[in-house]
């Protein structure tokens, strides 16, 4: 009888342990190392049943935090841990970049509020994750990066891969650390999983040397650490004093706008925030993962009228998101305007503007202590401010007609507001909407209206093109039941692709689109306006890819989209295919953005 695939024997383990009901209460429960029945040996590893590897440690210590898939490439130093991570019902999704491995982590801690866990190789295998684990530091995103390393006796002998992995991904971690002996293995990896949620969440890195990771130790002189009992909850709810001097200030604005921000879903905020917004009757705006907390023809639901709201309002509540580029570093808002910042880092309240009011916590126990506050206020606010909602409705539906000949185009090539708006129609109510790309993905962020909290996935405030592929690894794996769609521009798509292989190999439908105009066509843009048409093309400009071809390739669905009128029917059936699926559409190379000509760069 044929061995079984690895993949096959992983997914016939036990059922991943429950969920915390908040991404910083602390991790699943499960149970504890003295608590399950005496453990034989693992099947074809070395000594007795009474010892542990380093690997093994790294598996229980994953199962302890809830983790219950890895997303790895094979390296010599790391397969220990694979060998764990059988015995523990550990799921391992084995990719072909790093890269991808390091963003999949990234997207399956945004899906599911759990830290996110990859695993690589010592030297590239770790410099090619550096940019997944960037991204996830810049979106505050918890996940733990795990990389081999040469045995210790080899220190500075020049083994095989050797790097300073740990000086490297100090920056761009909130945790980085090697770990010195097998006992401290599990212990190590706990206290990684602590600090991603110190604050503001993010990303931590572990060093492992092989011997470290091969040794056996005894299995009392490993400790490591029960489930539930080696994190305390994060959940602040800030100053008192401050929650009832914002109350005071919503009560009594007559032109207030409140923007949510990634934070309200990272605490999974979501009812606190409608639940605020609906009983002061706030216009809401929200960008990044809050995209969904309102639904789309909500009273309160806001989008196109933000810059004029900031420059009118008389309140500006900013929750979870900080005065970076995308905030014009806070010179939007109103000179005039009381500003205040909900956000769960210290650090971030106050930079870049000053602020009239600054509150650190939990964006979710915030607002909802906010909206009890002021309760017990007399307020006429709610009826007072009927003309001021009245007033951005009207602005809301003038940008809308503005925009609705492109919206309608029946152009050819395709206008990308026309495939954006296809987009938005074809989206459920189960929808997880990934965007992937820069001047396409741009249209897309001021029509795309996700229909529920938690289904908008975007690299964030880094700008990193090719999470597209593993955020949908990430998201299909994590939630099955909810259909994924993503829009990728072609250059981003290109980044990392080939790992379309591995949706197939894994059985991981999605609906995929490639807005395709051969062209990084934000930077082209720049271009052509800083040095003129006859140099708009150098370093840009891409070969005309048949991107259905390549799904089609590889296994999965793929269709070409030359007339606007085949959009629909394509989407239907990509969906319909059951596989993961590839539409090509050919959009105008001339059309730009609003955002891109806007961009700060160019100005």
């Amino acid at each position: 009888m044929p061995e079984k695939d690895s993949r096959q024997v992983i997914r016939e383990q036990a059922p991943p342990p429950g969920r915390p009901s908040s991404p910083l209460a602390g991790p699943a429960p499960a149970a504890s190392v003295a608590e399950r029945p005496a453990e034989k040996a693992a099947t074809g590893s070395p000594g007795s049943a009474d010892s542990v590897s380093g690997g093994h440690l790294v598996a229980k210590a994953l199962k302890a935090e809830g983790v219950d898939v890895i997303y790895t490439l094979c390296g010599g130093h790391i397969i220990d841990i694979y060998d764990g991570c059988v015995d523990e019902g550990i799921k391992v999704v084995d990719v072909r970049h790093e890269q991808v491995a390091a963003h999949a982590a990234d997207g399956y801690a945004r899906i599911t509020g759990r830290p996110g866990c990859a695993v690589v190789t010592a030297g590239p295998g770790t410099t090619d994750a550096v940019t997944g684990v960037a991204n996830a530091f810049r979106a505050e995103s918890p996940m733990l990066l795990i990389g081999g390393q040469g045995a210790r006796g080899q220190h500075k002998m020049g083994s095989l891969q050797d790097l300073p992995h740990v000086e490297m991904m100090t920056p761009i971690t909130k945790f980085a650390a090697t770990v010195p002996d097998t006992a401290r293995v599990a212990d190590m990896v706990s206290m990684a999983f602590r600090e991603c949620f110190h604050g503001a969440p993010g990303p931590s890195f572990l060093e492992i040397p092989r011997d470290v990771l091969d040794a056996r130790v005894p299995r009392e002189a490993a400790r490591v650490p029960v489930a539930g009992r080696y994190r305390a909850s994060t959940r602040s709810v800030g100053d008192p004093a401050d929650v009832e001097r914002l109350a005071e200030l919503l009560v009594r604005a007559e032109r207030p706008a409140v923007l949510l921000g990634s934070q309200v879903w990272t605490t999974r905020g979501t009812d606190a925030a409608i639940g605020l917004v609906r009983a002061l009757n706030l216009p809401a705006y929200m960008n990044g993962a809050a995209r969904g907390t309102l639904p789309p023809g909500d009273p309160h639901h806001f989008q196109l009228s933000r810059r004029y709201a900031f420059s009118r309002a008389d309140v500006i509540v900013v929750v979870g998101t900080p005065f970076d580029f995308r905030m014009g570093y806070g010179k939007r808002l109103s000179p005039a305007a009381t500003v205040v910042q909900i956000d769960l880092d210290y650090r971030t309240v106050g930079r870049n503007r000053d602020v009239d009011l600054g509150i650190v916590g939990d964006a979710g126990l915030v607002l909802a202590a906010v909206t009890q506050a002021a309760s017990g206020l007399p307020s006429g606010a709610a009826a007072r401010r009927k003309e001021w909602i009245e007033e951005l409705r009207g602005v809301e539906r003038a940008a809308l007609e503005e925009r609705l000949p492109w919206l309608r185009s029946d152009a050819a090539p395709i206008h990308p507001y026309r495939l954006v708006s296809e987009i938005d129609d074809f989206l459920t109510e189960d929808s997880v909407y990934i965007g992937d790309g820069g001047d396409v993905v741009t249209f897309s962020g001021q029509v795309v209206r996700p229909k529920a909290p938690g289904h908008w996935m975007d690299p964030g405030p880094l700008g990193t093109l090719g999470v597209g592929v593993p955020f949908v690894m990430a998201a299909k794996q994590a939630r099955p039941e909810k259909e994924v769609v993503a829009l990728f521009g072609d250059g981003a798509f290109s980044l990392t692709g080939w790992d379309f292989e591995t949706l197939v190999r894994f059985d991981l439908p999605f609906v995929g689109i490639v807005g395709n105009n051969s062209s990084m066509n934000q930077i082209r843009y720049g271009q052509r306006a800083k040095y003129g048409v006859a140099r708009e093309r150098i370093g840009n400009t891409l070969g005309d890819v048949p991107y259905d071809a390549f799904a089609r390739m590889l296994g999965g669905y793929g269709e070409e989209v030359r007339d606007p009128a085949d959009i629909r029917p394509a989407l239907e059936r990509a969906r319909e295919s059951g596989k993961p699926s590839l539409i090509n559409v050919w959009i105008d190379p001339d059309a730009y953005a609003p955002g891109t000509v806007n961009q700060t760069m160019y100005k």
